[in-house]
């Protein structure tokens, strides 16, 4: 055999085994696609129901909003018409029922004043000291 007869050969052998080497990886691609194939076909099957149910919550969300605006612009309605009643009210007997209170606060008095004819007794001025209320005559002595 010559050089070139066994450089052939080892060419022929080297070819041989690239080829079979990539032969097997092409097996294991397709075979891999294969499986990608299936996982997106039930990915697919999965998710359309899911995205109906999606879109069905969101529907029913926003018909929940809806509800809530109109419930929220009712309730502001009933609050400013309760403040304007309430407004209504202390102004149509606020002002006449403070007046009769006074009124009435005052015969009270005039009637105590004449039963006893007492002066009022004198207020004692007091002061805080370390916390604490001490009367005016406790005081001056503490001073002098």
């Amino acid at each position: 055999m010559t050089g070139g007869e066994v450089a052939g050969i080892l060419v022929a052998v080297f070819w041989a085994i690239l080829v079979s080497f990539l032969a097997v990886v092409l097996v294991r691609l397709a075979q891999t696609l294969r499986a990608t194939t299936k996982l997106v076909a039930d990915v697919t099957e999965q998710a359309v129901p899911l995205l109906a149910d999606a879109s069905q919550a969101v529907r029913s969300a926003q018909t929940q909003l809806d509800r809530v605006d109109a419930i929220a612009s009712d309730v502001q309605e009933v609050t400013s018409n309760a403040s304007a009643l309430s407004t209504t009210v202390a102004s149509t007997f606020g002002g006449p029922l403070v007046k009769v209170a006074a009124f009435g606060y005052g015969v009270r008095r005039a009637m105590s004043r004449n039963k006893t004819d007492e002066a009022p007794p004198e207020r004692v001025r007091r002061t805080v000291v370390v916390g604490r209320t001490v009367p005016a005559a406790r005081r001056r002595k503490q001073k002098g």
